[in-house]
């Protein structure tokens, strides 16, 4: 425990924390709190204003993508999700009951996931939920989550906080279309490597569709982005057409590639092959997997219709992109994600550089495990590097000249002792080593 942090035994009816941003990092630190009998105060500005890309009213709501990525212990996003299970995490909980199919991924019906997390916390009566726009700085305990479209007078008060240097980078989303307009004459059920059920509707196409496809792509209109610059596009959210300027052959090898896929009418490995996958429980809509986009809406629908079985799609929502806030979180940060100069005030999400859904999420745990023992009066924990989660803590907290928005990877983890040379058989004995420090972290009552 560090000594220069004081702490004032409170009784419980007097522990109070206030949590800004009902996001899934927001409300999976409110639901960490709530558990450990902490009255919590949570700000949201929904419904009475929404950031461009929010339209539901609900908490985390998933504003791009329905896929929370890989749920095997071989991937670094699938050891963090069990992680996270095994601590009683709110937005897991969500996700296995709003479960849709995806092979080896981990996907959820949106609707549902968010549905069952707002429940959960508006029902619980240590919770008050205030629909509000934050733009003054709670002094201690509080938590910020406003995510990576926090509106601009907050971020403006996060500005003037010591040592805060605002950056930024743009993220996109990718458009989804209803199942019945897909052309299944044309497409085919499968997932790739035959991982899971036949979970992806592939769309195949020939070398000279794909030429073609590629020629109208890169002379495609994009809507105008003010500030836009190619440069500050995180790498694994870029634009489909900015991604296409990188060669002919760029998205064959990467969203298109049809490795994996064999057509069944053909027998054969497709040229290339674009997957939609499922994004609702009632098997309705598909989005277009790893077709994020700027451009224009009637451009989408044409360039995108010269996909076979996308002629004549019907269009949910078309693809978008707008401009995320990050923190420069490694001169601000410590590993308990608690500003290093201003006791009590925490950050947790997208803001602090974490990326991705489970990433935002898995912060917003951390920072509610920490501040609930903050204030319980308990001694402080720091998760090991061995674990995923002390990894991802270590990453946002340790000096990085270029620090950019990161996804969790075993890269992060602390490497094994012993050396195994099988990739596969290596990454599953870090998981089980991370599983059972976790385990024991638990049994020791430690969180």
């Amino acid at each position: 425990m560090n000594p220069m942090r004081k702490k004032n035994p409170k009784t419980m009816s007097e522990l109070k924390a206030s949590v800004i941003g009902a996001g899934l990092a927001g409300s999976e630190a409110a639901w960490q709190l709530l558990r450990r009998g902490i009255s919590v105060t949570l700000y949201d500005m929904k419904p009475h204003k929404k950031s461009p890309a929010h339209h539901e009213d609900y908490f985390a709501e998933l504003v791009c993508s329905n896929s929370l990525r890989s749920d095997r212990l071989q991937n670094a996003a699938g050891l963090i999700k069990e992680e996270m299970r095994k601590l009683d995490s709110l937005i897991m909980m969500a996700a296995d009951q709003s479960r849709v199919p995806a092979g080896g991924a981990l996907a959820v019906d949106r609707d549902i996931f968010s549905n069952f997390i707002t429940e959960q916390l508006r029902r619980h009566p240590k919770l008050t939920y205030i629909s509000q726009e934050i733009i003054d700085l709670p002094s201690a305990n509080t938590i910020i989550a406003t995510g990576p479209l926090t509106s601009d007078a907050l971020s403006q008060a996060i500005a003037e906080l010591p040592q805060v240097d605002a950056l930024h980078f743009y993220d996109a989303a990718a458009p989804i279309v209803t199942k019945e307009s897909v052309d299944m004459s044309l497409a085919f059920m499968a997932s790739r490597y035959g991982r899971g059920d036949d979970d992806y509707i592939n769309c195949p196409m020939s070398r000279d569709e794909y030429e073609a496809f590629y020629k109208e792509l890169l002379e495609a209109q994009t809507a105008p982005i003010h500030g836009f610059e190619e440069s500050k596009v995180f790498e694994s959210c870029i634009p489909v057409e900015s991604l296409a300027k990188r060669g002919e052959m760029t998205l064959a090898f990467g969203p298109l590639k049809p490795v994996g896929l064999i057509d069944p009418r053909t027998g054969k490995q497709p040229y290339a092959v674009l997957q939609l996958r499922r994004d609702d429980a009632s098997d309705s809509l598909y989005n277009l997997v790893g077709f994020q986009t700027r451009l224009k809406f009637s451009e989408q629908k044409r360039v995108f219709g010269m996909i076979p079985g996308l002629g004549q799609a019907e269009y949910a929502r078309y693809g978008v992109m707008h401009r995320n806030t990050f923190l420069n979180s490694p001169a601000i940060l410590d590993s308990q994600f608690m500003m290093k100069e201003t006791d009590g005030l925490y950050f947790a999400g997208q803001m602090t550089g974490v990326e991705g859904y489970i990433e935002s999420a898995a912060s917003g745990l951390c920072a509610g495990i920490h501040l609930g023992l903050r204030l319980l009066s308990q001694p402080e924990i720091i998760f090991p590097p061995t674990t995923a989660l002390g990894a991802l803590s270590r990453y946002v907290s340790t000096y990085n000249r270029h620090y950019q928005p990161m996804h969790i990877s075993f890269g992060l983890i602390e490497p094994l002792k012993e050396k195994v040379r099988n990739k596969e058989q290596r990454y599953l004995k870090v998981a089980e080593l991370a599983l059972r420090t976790i385990d024991e972290m638990k049994n020791s009552s430690l969180i």
